[in-house]
């Protein structure tokens, strides 16, 4: 598969199944920021000190690859994107990160203002990933305000 698509698309891009949008389309946003999210966690993956965090970053990211595939897929295309056995997001995979987030708070780990990224390469590449999430969910929000998702644990 080439980086590159060569197809003269003219400020358009295609969707699942051929269906062309224009690249500043929301659904194109909302995907195009959750892939800025798994790069950026791939970062921190790649920076972590401990296998317990690259594992959970790696878990994290394999579960962002379904939520990009069903963003990227028109809502009167999810019928056969399903049919194709493609898989949607699901509550187990929210509650595995449930689960995670609060073994992480178990640790009596406290703040007191904002945070300030750099005290190292790893914490800071947490924070790049942290803020590019919440983008990634306003832009994932925006979406579903508009009637353009249909699966609702998406934005749970």
């Amino acid at each position: 598969m080439s980086i590159a698509t060569k197809t003269g698309d003219q400020g358009a891009t295609g969707l699942m199944y051929n269906r062309r949008v224009a690249k500043s389309h929301p659904r194109v946003e909302a995907y195009g920021c959750v892939d800025e999210l798994n790069a950026a966690i791939g970062l921190a993956r790649a920076n972590a000190g401990h296998d317990f965090i690259r594992l959970n970053l790696l878990a994290i990211q394999k579960d962002l690859v379904i939520l990009m595939g069903e963003l990227a897929t028109a809502v009167e295309d999810l019928p056969r994107y399903l049919k194709d056995g493609f898989t949607q997001v699901q509550p187990d995979m929210i509650a595995k990160l449930d689960q995670l987030v609060g073994e992480i708070e178990s640790q009596k780990i406290t703040y007191r203002s904002w945070a300030t990224p750099g005290d190292s390469v790893p914490s800071a590449a947490l924070d790049v990933a942290r803020t590019v999430c919440r983008r990634a969910e306003r832009r994932v929000c925006a979406l579903h305000e508009s009637a353009q998702l249909a699966n609702p644990q998406i934005i749970n």
